[in-house]
């Protein structure tokens, strides 16, 4: 009994004598703030890697960036006839042109139940006068698909800086209103309508820009910024003959003070 009490007592002073050195706690601290220190930064990396994308400002800000840049990167559509078969379509019908010669007006002119109105675009046929796959000039989201009495299936599509193409006399449609169709997608059959019976087989193509009829001969395989200049250009077309027409009033009524006789005289 005395010997296992001797040597509780002597591994007793060997912990006291190891605890009474300097370097001990100093280290015990060390290690201690080592291990908590790895805790909180593994619990911070677990924490990090199950955050949604959305939650993390800096990753929401890189694929933001990413989209952004993708859509400065998508290349501009040309402008293109509304047809698969380029080739072999020709236009019949020309687009009512304010400053072409008087018998050009007069054969852009539409005809229909003794009264004549300028045609708001192009009418296309094929050579052979044979039916054909009527295509989407550009890409974008369906507006209108309707059957119209006299001008037959119109089909009315909606692009970017608010420019509508609009195809009218088809025998049948192949979208909806609200579909997204690409460029040189599908979306009818030309046919015959009222509005020109003489035309036969045709297609009758316009774009617009705000609203306002603009030539589609001047733009196609053109880029389809050109349709911005385009309105532009027309703008102040339109505007000059108004100023002109101004100028000469101002110079009519200027000759009329003139040819009368002042009382003194």
């Amino acid at each position: 009994m005395r010997e296992e009490e001797k040597n509780r007592t002597s591994q007793h002073s060997k912990i006291q004598q190891f605890f009474r050195k300097r370097w001990v706690f100093p280290a015990i601290y060390l290690v201690s703030a080592a291990l908590i220190l790895t805790s909180v930064l593994w619990y911070q990396a677990s924490n990090s890697d199950m955050k949604p994308v959305a939650d993390q400002p800096g990753k929401a800000q890189t694929e933001k960036g990413k989209e952004e840049a993708a859509e400065v990167s998508k290349p501009v559509e040309n402008v293109t006839a509304p047809a698969l078969n380029k080739e072999e379509i020709q236009i019949v019908k020309k687009f009512y042109d304010s400053k072409a010669s008087k018998e050009e007006q007069e054969a852009a002119l539409v005809s229909y139940n003794n009264t004549y109105s300028p045609n708001q675009g192009i009418d296309l046929a094929q050579k052979d006068g044979k039916e054909f796959d009527v295509a989407a000039s550009l890409s974008g989201t369906v507006l209108r698909a309707v059957k119209d009495p006299i001008l037959g299936y119109v089909v009315e599509i909606q692009h970017e800086d608010n420019v509508t193409t609009v195809y009218q006399s088809l025998a049948s449609v192949a979208v909806e209103e609200g579909d997204t169709v690409a460029q040189h997608a599908v979306i009818g059959k030309a046919g015959k309508n009222l509005l020109n019976e003489k035309n036969g087989v045709h297609v009758h193509f316009e774009i617009r820009k705000d609203g306002k009829a603009l030539n589609p001969a001047n733009l196609l395989d053109k880029p389809a910024t050109a349709i911005s200049e385009e309105a532009e250009a027309s703008k102040e077309t339109e505007a000059k003959p108004q100023e002109d027409k101004k100028e000469e009033k101002q110079e009519d009524a200027k000759d009329s003070e003139a040819a009368v006789p002042s009382e003194n005289a």
